[in-house]
Order: C-alpha cells, then sequence, then structure tokens
C-alpha cells in the first residue's frame, strides 16, 4: 500500500513539473492515524508553500474549516504550528523527495513534522541540494520513523529537470498535434492546453523557436493566457534578425530581449515548433511536452522515428498531453 500512497504524490507533482522552476517539482500525501487521506498536495510555484507545508494546510482546513489560513508561507507555517491541538499526532506522510531542513523563502518542512507529531515519513529519494538536504537526519533525530527508498526511480525522474538546471541547461520540446499526428492548424490545442503552455513560458529563461515559424505564423509567443510576463526569446535561423518583418508581434513585446544564440547564463529552455524545427534540435531535447487535439485533420502527419518513453499523462480538458523523454 505505501507504493499506492507514493504514486498518489507523484501524480500530482507531475501536474506542476516545470511550473516550479528553479525548485524541483514535489508531492505529498498525507493520512491520517486510522489511514484515511486527508490532502495529496504539491509544490506550485517557486516562493509559493513546499508541497509539505501545502497539504499540511488543506488537511488542516478540512478539519478546522470555519479557521481562515494565512497565504504567505512563514505565516501559514507559524499558525499551523499554534492552532494544530494535536491534529496530526502519529499521522504518516508520503513525500516524493526528502523534506528540507534549511529557511529559504519557506520555512523548513522536517521540522513541520517533527513539531506537528507526525509518526512516520516515507521518502521517495533523498535531496542532492546540499543546503536543502539533511531532513531525513533531522527527522530521525527527532524521534519520527523515517522510510527512504520508495519508487526510487519514480523519485530520480520526476527530480530530473531540477537536477539538470542546477547543474547546466535543460531543454524541453513543446508540440502540438491533432489525434492522427498532424500538427498542422492555425489553433491545434484548446484554451486549457495553451494556458498550461503560457504558464510554462512566464517562468522559463527562455522560448526558442526557427525564423521559419515567424515568417510563416506571424505569432506573439507571449503568456497573456497565464496573465504573466512574456519570455525572452532565441530566433534560430539563417536569416538575420534585421531581415525579418518588425511588424510581427512578437518584436513588440515590451521589456522583451531577442537573442539569435542560446546564452549560457539562460538554464531553462523551451522550445517550440513543428515537424522540421524537431528534426533539427531533437537530439538536444532533455524532455517533450506533447499536446494532442482530440480531433482528426486532413494534413500531413508527423514522420519523424523517435521511440518515446512516457514519463506522465493527463488530460486538460478534450485534449491529452503527456511528458516524454528518449
Amino acid at each position: 500500500m505505501k507504493e499506492f500512497y507514493m504514486n498518489l504524490a507523484f501524480n500530482e507533482a507531475w501536474k506542476y513539473q516545470f511550473l516550479t522552476y528553479p525548485n524541483p517539482a514535489v508531492g505529498c500525501t498525507i493520512l491520517d492515524q486510522n489511514g484515511k487521506i486527508l490532502a495529496i498536495k504539491a509544490h506550485e510555484k517557486a516562493g509559493f508553500a513546499h508541497a509539505e507545508l501545502n497539504a499540511i494546510a488543506h488537511a488542516f482546513k478540512s478539519l478546522k474549516p470555519e479557521c481562515s489560513l494565512p497565504q504567505e508561507s512563514n505565516a501559514l507555517h507559524e499558525f499551523i504550528c499554534k492552532n494544530h491541538q494535536g491534529m496530526f499526532k502519529n499521522n504518516v506522510a508520503f513525500l516524493t523527495l526528502e523534506p528540507c531542513s534549511h529557511q529559504g523563502k519557506t520555512p523548513p518542512c522536517a521540522k513541520l513534522f517533527s513539531e506537528l507529531g507526525f509518526k512516520k515519513v516515507f521518502i521517495s529519494i533523498k535531496d542532492e541540494n546540499k543546503i536543502a538536504a539533511g531532513g531525513l537526519d533531522f527527522l530521525k533525530k527527532q524521534g519520527v520513523e523515517v522510510e527512504l527508498g520508495i519508487l526510487q526511480e519514480e523519485g530520480k525522474k520526476l527530480i530530473k529537470p531540477f537536477l539538470k538546471w542546477q547543474k547546466g541547461q535543460f531543454k524541453l520540446f513543446k508540440l502540438a498535434l491533432f489525434m492522427n499526428g498532424s500538427p498542422f492548424g492555425k489553433i491545434v490545442s484548446n484554451e486549457l492546453s495553451r494556458t498550461y503552455a503560457h504558464k510554462i513560458r512566464s517562468v522559463i529563461d527562455l522560448l526558442v523557436v526557427g525564423g521559419s515559424t515567424i515568417r510563416k505564423d506571424h505569432p506573439i509567443l507571449d503568456s497573456r493566457l497565464a496573465q504573466a510576463k512574456a519570455p525572452d526569446l532565441c530566433i534560430l535561423s539563417r536569416e538575420k534578425l534585421e531581415n525579418f518583418d518588425k511588424n510581427i508581434p512578437l518584436f513588440k513585446v515590451p521589456k522583451r530581449r531577442i537573442y539569435t544564440q542560446i546564452p549560457n547564463e539562460a538554464k531553462f529552455l523551451m522550445y517550440e515548433g513543428g515537424e522540421k524545427f524537431l528534426k533539427i534540435v531533437k537530439d538536444e531535447i532533455d524532455m517533450f511536452l506533447i499536446f494532442q487535439n482530440s480531433n482528426f485533420n486532413t494534413e500531413k502527419n508527423v514522420t519523424i522515428p523517435l521511440n518515446f518513453k512516457p514519463l506522465y499523462r493527463n488530460f486538460l480538458g478534450s485534449d491529452t498531453y503527456g511528458i516524454y523523454e528518449l
């Protein structure tokens, strides 16, 4: 059963994969002392509550719906510690990553478990970040039972983007297809899918596109559906930047930097394009985000021989999307 509860945490964490940059995607499942699920939550965005605090806050609210909880993480942590009245005593938690033991923008999660009287914490993998690591040993010293290594391979897959952008560059390719495999169409994805893609655009360091996409589609390539900042761009093209039509909307986005080569300081890059662009860059891509419309069309399909390994799949309304690696 412990694998079942850990999987719940993984599924929740994958929903926010990439959106937590520069933090890792993390999930948490909390059970009461009788084995009832109180919360399944994830870290949703850097600077916001970690998965552990998010799950505990959700459980607290379900047990005390009359309480109004603070939104800011430090205030939320303090409020729960002062007002829990033993409601979490002997509870159990399942974490996809070792809880942090340091005070950063948010409070240390390991300390929260000990203060609330949790009986046991199951952990998939240890945190390799030296600043955040140490939560496992802290819990043991506080008398909390700890079991490490639950679905360890799944834990490694989930944290792979975080490890990559910490040490170098992580490259994600986004592709949208009709059900028959065609990328051609004015609008392929539904609004939910496009909003999710815009949320990712709002956190990346750089959006990378080919010159042919710009000349053909005249896009704006912003994050308007997420009501967030537009990404900086890198245009990979044989044509010089000054030769592009400056009336194309993407050139009119305020405060946007546009490059013709990928700068070394960019750690999280998302590539967007169709079949031709995918053929050019596929060998340097770390993960692929593929949206699939539920409709067929009569256009040509993608014919690149790629053998994807699925990491996660989900639905966004009538669309499905998956995260893959080669």
